[in-house]
């Protein structure tokens, strides 16, 4: 049995137009979260943590593909209580999740092994990708929303707008009976 409510995250970290500059890696600083209840299949709320990088900086190529900047990521959260509201707020050991593709998945795997901080989520991750294409090739999020004639609804690369979307094409594959 499917549970009826599902966490769909979507991450935006630091990033260079090349590789990162001496002694930077690439950080999460924001986590979009829509609650999606699969019973009633509607998306019930949109949810969006800015958080503070600690070991690099937001460069201009990072502000122009998501539009956040270091001034607005600096009045962020750590990502220790980042981690910390998904679970007290969301509930994100207990409840399932996912996200399109396993890029979210490994970031939050790969920040939480280099700073300690515990893995927020439960072992139930599904990678909404992967489902949608079944057998057939992968279309990045904005693609497989075009491909199904759903409309992207905000900005593309800003966590809270991609999971809202990511939810619509969740909702979508509950419809043609492809979720599990």
């Amino acid at each position: 049995m499917t549970a009826r409510l599902v966490n769909v995250v979507d991450v935006e970290a630091t990033c260079w137009e090349g590789s990162p500059p001496p002694g930077q890696v690439s950080e999460i600083i924001e986590i979009g979260l829509t609650v999606v209840d699969l019973v009633a299949r509607e998306r019930l709320a949109k949810h969006r943590i800015l958080v503070r990088p600690k070991a690099s900086r937001v460069s201009g190529f990072c502000t122009s593909l998501t539009g956040l900047t270091q001034s607005e990521v600096d009045g962020g959260v750590s990502f220790a209580d980042a981690c910390a509201q998904l679970v007290d707020e969301h509930e994100a050991g207990r409840r399932g999740w996912a996200s399109w593709g396993d890029y979210d998945r490994k970031q939050f795997t790969r920040q939480c092994r280099a700073t300690g901080v515990p893995y927020p989520f439960g072992a139930r991750h599904t990678n909404a990708k992967a489902v949608f294409a079944g057998s057939g090739r992968q279309l990045g999020m904005a693609r497989a929303l075009d491909v199904v004639g759903l409309l992207l609804e905000g900005r593309h690369h800003r966590g809270d707008d991609d999971s809202w979307n990511i939810a619509a094409l969740v909702l979508h594959m509950v419809d043609r009976g492809d979720w599990r």
